[in-house]
């Protein structure tokens, strides 16, 4: 059999079963770290309930996710997530899911390994939402879920540092609500409005325009152009002020 025909021949089961988004569909790719709890706790030892550290390769790896040949509008990072909002008409790959998942999770897999000094893996899986409102209430999802989680994790973390072992802190916050953990926190001193919002909210990364002063070097004359950064939001809102930031800052983009 010549190359050329065996070649069509085994193609077909290598795509058989591609899926490809439909045109005005929004892509959000939600990116996972793979046992990360030991990674972080074993094999790279981070403070717990959080680390400037962490946080950093984690900011590092969606920066270089915006920037290595994707169209990103947004991307947003909590605990050891990562997701990203891809421009309506992006086309890359000729939006197959796979290219998709498996390019995403090799470059950010080999961006945090590159930064950590170890091996980490990532997993990726993509939401493919119609419409606007679709997209702003999954990034609002993923915020509210980083304050249940940063609030579980300082109580555990509280426990844990007072000497319980795993069972019995994990016991002790179990079925405790919203009000009962904060009083917990606060009878060991720890106010948890007080505590730095990019633990409780995450931290969002966009595009922002700003104007770059320089110098004609025929006239002499300071002229002034209009480039594009990613600026690192470690301030953001909650609830309905964060989804008015989200609806702007789409629309916009």
């Amino acid at each position: 059999m010549k190359f050329d025909d065996l070649d069509r021949k085994m193609r077909v089961f290598e795509t058989a079963a591609d899926t490809c988004v439909l045109p005005g569909m929004y892509m959000v790719a939600r990116l996972d770290g793979r046992g990360f709890t030991r990674l972080t706790k074993e094999v790279v030892p981070f403070e717990a309930p959080f680390d400037e550290r962490f946080r950093d390769l984690m900011v590092e790896t969606a920066l270089s996710l915006m920037t290595c040949g994707f169209r990103v509008v947004y991307a947003y990072t909590e605990s050891d997530e990562i997701s990203l909002l891809f421009d309506l008409n992006e086309q890359l790959f000729g939006r197959k899911l796979r290219k998709y998942n498996s390019t995403l999770a090799g470059e950010a897999s080999a961006r945090f390994s590159l930064l950590l000094g170890s091996v980490a893996t990532f997993d990726c899986r993509i939401s493919q939402l119609p419409n606007l409102g679709l997209v702003v209430d999954y990034f609002r999802w993923r915020n509210e879920d980083a304050v249940r989680n940063a609030l579980g994790a300082y109580c555990y973390w509280t426990l844990r540092k007072l000497g319980l072992d795993v069972r019995a802190a994990t016991d002790r916050i179990f079925g405790l609500s919203v009000a009962e953990k904060n009083q917990l926190l606060f009878d060991n001193g720890i106010n948890f409005n007080e505590v730095p919002n990019w633990q409780k909210r995450g931290i969002g990364l966009y595009w922002e325009e700003f104007d770059k002063h320089s110098t004609n070097p025929v006239t002499g004359e300071t002229v002034v152009a209009s480039r594009r950064r990613i600026k690192r939001d470690f301030d953001l809102a909650m609830k309905e002020p964060y989804s008015a930031f989200l609806e702007h800052l789409f629309e916009s983009a």
